[in-house]
C-alpha cells in the first residue's frame, strides 16, 4: 500500500480535502485535539483502466490506490509532534496543504495569507525534527564505536554526520543525493524532511482565472520547488466541495465551465502516486481488471509478486502487450496476431501501461 500523511496549519484546508479524497468524514479532530491519526484510501484516477474494464465488462474494477493520513494537532504544534507518530513515519510521501484563499472569517493562525513563508515555515520545523533524531543517533553511534569499531558503524556515522551538516546548514534531507547502501542506512531513521514532498497550494475560485499551472509562481513558490523530490499541484476546496456533491455528467460540465479538465482531487492523488515512483501495470479478464502498483524500474518477477508471491516463486514467462496496442487493435488475440504480444523474462522492466498476464508453475 502507498502511504501519504498530510500536513499544514490550522485552516488551511487539509483536513477538508483528505475528506474529499478518501469520503472519511470523521478526521482526527475528533480525538480533541490529542493529535490521533485518521486514515483513508483514495482510488487513483486512471482513464485506462475505464477503457480496459469497458472493453472486457468484468465482475469487478479493481483501482490502484494511495493510503492518506490526517491528523489534527492542538494549536501550535509544530513537525516535532509528528515525529512520534508512527503513520508519520511510516509516510512514504508528505503532502503540505497550504493556503492560498483568502478568507475574512477564517482567520489565518499567523495573521496574514503567505504561501511561501509557510511552506518555508514548515519545511524549517521538519528539518528542526530531523537534526534531533540524527544526534540522539550520533551520540549512540559514538558510545557503539567506543565498543566495537566496524566498517558498517563507520560508514553510517559518516552518512549520520553529512545529513547533520546539511540540516544545520537549513537543507532537508530529500535534498541529498544519497543513493545505495547509504539510502538504505537512513530509511530506518524515517527523517521526515527526506520524504517527497507534494505542496498542495488551495486557492480561491477568483485564482483559478490566472490558471492552476501558473499557482507556484503568483503565490512566490517558485524557489521553494526548485529542491530535489518536490512537487506541486493547486485546488480550489470551495470547489471541490461543491463537485463532490453533484453526479458525474454535472460534475464535468461544471469543470467544463471553469475550463478545468479535471477535479482538482483527482492532480493531487495522481501527483502523489507519481512523486512516489510508481506507477501502474494491468491484468485484464472477464473476473476482473485491476491495476495494480509497482515502483518504476521493477522487473517482471517482483511485479508477479505483487499478484501473489506464488506467482513469483513459479515464475516462467510474462506475456505482455502495451495498453495503446491493446486498446488500438481491440483484443489480445488480434495483437498476437500481429505481433504484439511478447514473451519477457524474469528481469525484464515493467514499463507503464503494460498489460500482462503471468504464466508460472505452481
Amino acid at each position: 500500500m502507498l502511504r501519504a500523511a498530510l500536513i499544514g496549519v490550522g485552516s488551511s484546508g487539509k483536513s477538508t480535502l483528505f475528506q474529499l479524497m478518501t469520503s472519511v468524514r470523521e478526521t482526527g479532530r475528533a480525538a480533541h485535539g490529542k493529535g490521533e491519526a485518521t486514515v483513508g484510501i483514495s482510488k487513483v484516477p486512471d482513464a485506462r483502466l475505464d477503457r480496459l474494464t469497458a472493453m472486457y465488462n468484468p465482475k469487478k474494477r479493481v483501482p490502484a490506490t494511495v493510503e492518506f493520513t490526517d491528523l489534527a494537532l492542538p494549536a501550535g504544534s509544530g513537525a516535532q509532534a509528528l515525529v512520534d507518530v508512527a503513520a508519520y513515519k511510516n509516510a512514504q510521501a508528505l503532502v503540505h496543504v497550504l493556503r492560498a484563499f483568502q478568507d475574512p472569517s477564517v482567520p489565518h493562525p499567523s495573521g496574514s495569507v503567505d504561501p511561501a513563508r509557510d511552506a518555508q515555515t514548515m519545511e524549517d520545523e521538519l528539518i528542526l525534527a530531523d537534526l534531533g533524531v540524527a544526534e540522539r543517533r550520533l551520540e549512540r553511534l559514538d558510545k557503539d564505536l567506543k565498543k566495537t569499531r566496524t566498517a558498517d558503524l563507520e560508514r553510517e556515522r559518516e552518512v549520520i554526520l553529512l545529513c547533520k551538516a546539511a540540516l544545520e546548514d537549513g537543507r532537508p534531507l530529500r535534498a541529498l543525493d544519497l543513493k545505495g547502501d547509504d539510502l538504505k542506512r537512513l530509511r530506518g531513521y524515517q527523517f521526515l524532511s527526506a520524504k517527497p514532498l507534494l505542496i498542495v497550494i488551495n486557492l480561491d475560485e477568483s485564482q483559478l482565472a490566472d490558471g492552476i499551472d501558473r499557482a507556484a509562481a503568483t503565490t512566490g513558490l517558485t524557489s521553494f520547488l526548485s529542491r530535489g523530490s518536490t512537487a506541486a499541484v493547486a485546488v480550489c476546496a470551495k470547489i471541490e466541495l461543491e463537485i463532490g456533491q453533484l453526479d458525474g455528467a454535472d460534475a464535468a460540465a461544471f469543470l467544463a465551465d471553469l475550463g478545468l479538465a479535471e477535479s482538482g482531487l483527482n492532480r493531487v492523488i495522481r501527483a502523489s502516486y507519481d512523486l512516489l515512483g510508481y506507477m501502474s501495470f494491468f491484468t485484464v479478464g472477464e473476473d476482473e481488471c485491476r491495476a495494480w502498483s509497482i515502483p518504476r524500474h521493477t522487473p517482471a518477477q517482483l511485479a508477479a509478486g505483487e499478484i501473489h508471491s506464488d506467482i513469483a516463486r513459479g515464475f516462467i514467462r510474462a506475456e505482455v502487450v502495451s495498453y495503446d496496442h491493446l486498446t488500438t487493435r481491440g483484443s489480445m488475440a488480434a495483437c498476437r496476431d500481429h505481433g504484439e504480444v511478447r514473451l519477457e523474462g524474469k528481469e525484464y522492466i515493467v514499463q507503464d501501461g503494460d498489460v500482462i498476464n503471468f504464466r508460472f508453475a505452481t
